[in-house]
């Protein structure tokens, strides 16, 4: 566009009337203003959806005072049973310590890649068959003492951990951090009479 024609322009806009309140505006030349920037909070977006924020409850396996005196007393027992009541050998050390802990995490570790939902066999049925699978191991010879090594040992992990449910899980869960319970005939009714205590304590 020309010079000239620029200028002309130019002059039209500053012949151009300005109302009282719009020339009060422009002769002021008042400084631009923003409003000053406010603290930038940072949201919990786990704890933003709810009202409230609770504690994370207690894992399912917990047991009480009484579930886990009574394990520590019966794994004496097993223990002192293989050292004392029959001769023990070194094969029912490593059944005890190696063969029979190396089975339970290889089975459960598998069953946790096949299915990685938490195992939960405790109904009546899976506590009868918790009892025909494993006690023929105590009357074998050739497993009584490493299944007495085992189990015991096992109480030690569970009481120590307070952890309940079924003793054949309690190494495999302290090595590969699971929470997996099968029914035990021995301890559940001293577990769950410890957990309707607590439910109705907190009610």
């Amino acid at each position: 566009m020309p010079r000239a024609v620029l200028d002309h322009h130019r002059r039209d806009l500053t012949r151009l009337p300005l109302s009282g309140r719009a020339a009060g505006n422009v002769s002021s030349r008042q400084p631009l203003t923003f409003p000053r920037a406010g603290r930038c909070t940072i949201v919990d977006m786990d704890t933003a959806t709810s009202p409230t924020h609770t504690s994370r409850p207690s894992p399912v396996g917990a047991i009480g005072p009484l579930g886990v005196g009574a394990r520590v007393a019966v794994g004496v027992v097993f223990v002192a049973a293989a050292l004392r009541w029959r001769d023990p050998t070194w094969a029912d050390v490593i059944v005890g310590l190696v063969v029979l802990p190396a089975a339970a995490i290889a089975v459960l570790g598998w069953r946790a890649r096949v299915r990685p939902d938490r195992l939960e066999a405790i109904s009546p049925t899976a506590h009868c068959l918790n009892v025909v699978l494993f006690l023929p191991l105590f009357f074998i010879p050739a497993t009584a003492g490493g299944a007495l090594l085992f189990y015991g040992v096992s109480m030690f992990v569970a009481a120590l951990r307070r952890r309940g449910g079924c003793e054949v899980t309690a190494v495999s869960n302290a090595l590969l951090g699971h929470d997996d319970q099968v029914g035990c005939v021995l301890f559940s009714p001293i577990d769950a009479a410890e957990a309707a205590r607590r439910e109705s304590a907190h009610q």
